[in-house]
């Protein structure tokens, strides 16, 4: 049943009773990340707040794969926030660095494993050379037809619903819209995220019960599952648990079964 990833599953060190399961049939077609407790992960151990931002860049690696083993449709990662420029000079450099780095070193297996790779948020407002790096990688991987790895970068949800709403009323003062014809589906198609599914699973480490400004819109009916484990602990099978917990769930969308 397993897809492999470069001749190793990377759910071989899930316990078989876990991952036997699952219900294929039922696997979640676009599960949102927030890879959060890095900085906490370090200095747990005593390390500089970098080297968990090193290891949480690994964790994201591991369940890309996993995901794509899975049968997961879409990944969306929350990576870089539009209020954590906020942080010190130092720290928001090693995140655009491992960024970098990451489209570097991973762009290649990304691509053979047929992984399409998109990015969200104010691309605009990142370095010239980090937004070159983008644009290749979404050009390399577009045709690609596997996992759709959707990273969330200088991405805050007010600020895409903000630049939503100033997008519609620009249609409005040019005469191709009318205030009566907004609804919900015209909202969505000026999202960032208009041609995917909304989230069905939102997961959440590092014992933080919020949502930190993401997805306010697409998640409306996302199943929400929390952990205390910091992110670089985060291993394949807490995502194959979270799967199961997902599936154990009734889903009414206000209504009844």
């Amino acid at each position: 049943m397993w897809k492999k990833w470069f001749g190793k599953n990377t759910v071989d060190d899930a316990p078989k009773s876990l991952y036997d399961t699952i219900d294929f049939t039922k696997i979640p077609r676009h599960i949102a990340l927030i890879m959060d407790g890095n900085g906490r992960w370090a200095q747990k151990r005593g390390l500089p707040r970098t080297f968990g931002h090193r290891a949480g860049a690994e964790t994201l690696r591991d369940i890309v794969k996993t995901a794509s083993e899975l049968g997961v449709a879409v990944l969306t990662a929350y990576a870089f926030s539009t209020e954590n420029w906020k942080r010190p000079a130092d720290e928001v450099g090693l995140l655009m660095s491992l960024l970098s780095d990451y489209l570097d070193n991973e762009i290649e297996e990304l691509h053979r494993n047929q992984v399409q790779i998109r990015f969200i948020g104010k691309i605009n407002e990142l370095a010239v050379n980090l937004q070159h790096k983008i644009a290749q990688a979404q050009v390399r991987t577009r045709n690609n037809n596997g996992l759709i790895l959707n990273l969330a970068v200088n991405y805050g949800s007010r600020a895409e619903i903000t630049q939503a709403v100033q997008g519609i009323s620009r249609k409005i003062a040019a005469g191709e819209l009318t205030p009566e014809q907004i609804d919900e589906s015209v909202i969505q198609q000026h999202l960032y995220t208009s041609d995917l599914p909304d989230p069905d699973l939102l997961i959440r480490p590092s014992g933080d019960l919020r949502i930190s400004n993401y997805l306010l819109w697409q998640i409306a009916y996302a199943e929400l599952w929390f952990t205390t484990l910091n992110w670089p602990d985060f291993k394949p099978e807490h995502l194959i648990q979270a799967v199961v917990d997902f599936q154990q769930r009734e889903r009414r969308f206000g209504g009844l079964k």
